[in-house]
């Protein structure tokens, strides 16, 4: 644009192609772009394609896409598999449109629509969120001040092992939002049991009859999701 205001004030095209050390031609240009679409003629404006131009996938074919991945897992949609890959969603896309991509290409879309590749929580598909919010607000309140006038410990205690519904490694979800994988509850495992105390110190069991016991008040819900207390 400088070129061209100096070209204004009187300069030849050769003394200005001189000056901003381009070509004749670029002058001339240019100065014909100035003379036929004035000023905002010379703005620049950024190369290639537009945004969205010529994709496979029209705005609202994409939406479908990434809402299906957020809301479902991939079994859910008659694929393979509890977690999202490029390869699963590259097959999606081809169930639903007919259009075949490349991983890359999945990848391109991905990232526009704000997904990256995470490591999803689990959620159990039997769990009550009523019946976890009683128990925060009233059960373990109780069971706290239990063991506080009885001078007892509370041990939460779990099993943890290999099991037939583990879901392991990442899957795509929205960037910031951590990905929900719902499986079942109903669990199938080899396990060894542990508890981990309020306080310093914890509980172990090495065999379904031998324990290594403390006085404490402990807690557990059932499977028919009622809390039971016992001090030892």
């Amino acid at each position: 644009m400088l070129a061209v205001f100096a070209l204004v004030e009187g300069r030849d095209q050769v003394e200005v192609a001189a000056l901003f050390k381009v070509s004749v031609k670029a002058v001339d240009n240019w100065w014909t772009r100035r003379q036929t679409g004035g000023r905002d003629a010379l703005l620049s404006r950024p190369r290639g394609r537009r945004v969205g131009e010529h994709q496979a996938l029209s705005e609202a074919e994409q939406a479908a896409v990434r809402q299906a991945v957020l809301d479902h897992t991939p079994a859910g949609l008659g694929l393979s598999g509890q977690l999202w890959t490029r390869g699963q969603i590259g097959e999606l896309i081809f169930k639903l449109y007919d259009v075949r991509f490349t991983e890359p290409g999945v990848g391109q879309y991905l990232r526009r629509w704000g997904l990256t590749f995470q490591r999803p929580d689990k959620r159990a598909i039997e769990q009550d969120p009523e019946a976890v919010r009683l128990w925060r607000e009233e059960t373990w309140p109780a069971i706290r001040a239990r063991a506080k006038a009885e001078n007892a410990e509370v041990l939460f205690a779990d099993q943890v092992g290999v099991r037939a519904d583990q879901v392991t490694g990442r899957t795509w979800g929205a960037k910031g939002s951590t990905p929900i994988v719902r499986r079942t509850g109903n669990r199938f495992s080899v396990n060894a049991m542990s508890a981990i105390s309020t306080v310093a110190g914890c509980t172990s069991w090495s065999s379904p009859s031998r324990s290594t016991r403390r006085s404490c008040a402990a807690s557990w819900t059932g499977s028919s999701g009622t809390s039971t207390t016992r001090s030892t």
